[in-house]
């Protein structure tokens, strides 16, 4: 596979806000949480997605799950699809619809987990498990990144799911989560990272740390997404230039400014460009880059190419 080509974006569009205190730490926690509920509530009106509500084991824990079907028998390539952090009411309603309707409509299953502590999944939820210190925030990290590490197993069993034509997706909190998971996992062919990186970037180098050993790690396909008036766009770019350096295919686009429905006083309102009201902008270049790794005849490739190291 060739290195995806690597588009020029300029620096000045980096928003980098460095945060120190822990109680920045929180409050950066609280916008995260606050514009990615207004952000899911806003899709909510669209209409029901059909999707059966599943669970798998996890540890001794069980993780409940929404899984989407494409017409016809299958079977069909398949990507888990990692939410962000939810707050308030949308907390009981299925989430990120559009996602799977979307990935559904170009011959994919889609399986969203809900994080552990989410939804009907077990576990506490992560602001109770990290509250204010920044150094829970790894551990908890990984541990679900075990949960999704997990689903790949359980799809083995879903009869109209190709398991050797994996991806993974996921945007904020559960794009940090993918990238992590590709770091540990050669069962996905295809990542997309959607703003992957905490707005405490800046002032957590622990996380920095990890995130970038995970980069330095990786091998699957991944295309970088982020708007250029969001907070987490230093790590995104970041994360790509070790891509680029090691040669890992990857693509990274940076779109511009996007400005959401979410009321005034939001600090990055480019972060919402990947809910359901931003969803036309990035949608193409999402289908196009799994089409290039998740098709049949990609597979067949990755199957060859890694039978011939077998032999050699």
């Amino acid at each position: 596979m060739g290195i995806c080509p690597r588009k020029k974006h300029p620096r000045q569009g980096t928003v980098h806000t460095p945060i120190a205190s822990k109680r920045n730490f929180v409050r950066t926690l609280l916008f995260l949480v606050a514009g990615l509920a207004a952000a899911a509530a806003h899709g909510q009106s669209e209409a029901e997605s059909t999707y059966s509500e599943v669970f798998y084991s996890s540890g001794n824990l069980r993780i409940q799950a929404y899984l989407y079907k494409p017409d016809g028998d299958g079977p069909f390539p398949v990507v888990i699809y990692n939410h962000g952090s939810r707050d308030g009411r949308e907390r009981a309603s299925v989430p990120f619809q559009y996602v799977g309707k979307m990935l559904t409509r170009a011959g994919y299953v889609a399986l969203v987990p809900e994080r552990r502590g989410y939804g009907k999944s077990d576990g506490s939820v992560w602001r109770q498990e990290v509250g204010n210190d920044p150094s829970r925030l790894i551990p908890r990290l990984q541990a679900e990144t075990d949960d999704v590490l997990a689903a790949t197993d359980y799809l083995r069993t879903v009869r109209f799911a190709d398991a050797r034509r994996i991806g993974i997706m996921g945007w904020s909190f559960g794009g940090i989560v993918t990238m992590l998971a590709v770091s540990r996992s050669t069962a996905f062919l295809a990542a997309v990272d959607q703003a992957g990186g905490a707005l405490s970037w800046g002032g957590n180098a622990h996380l920095r740390g990890v995130l970038a050993a995970a980069a330095e790690k990786a091998t699957t396909p991944t295309l970088f997404m982020v708007a250029r008036n969001d907070r987490t766009t230093l790590s995104i770019t970041t994360l790509a230039e070790i891509f680029e350096k090691r040669g890992v295919p990857h693509r990274v686009v940076i779109y511009e400014p996007f400005t959401p429905a979410l009321g005034t006083g939001v600090a990055a309102p480019g972060h919402a460009v990947f809910s359901a009201q931003g969803a036309s902008v990035w949608e193409g270049d999402v289908v196009q880059f799994l089409g290039r790794y998740l098709s049949a005849s990609a597979s067949d490739k990755e199957d060859g190419s890694a039978a011939s190291k077998a032999q050699q």
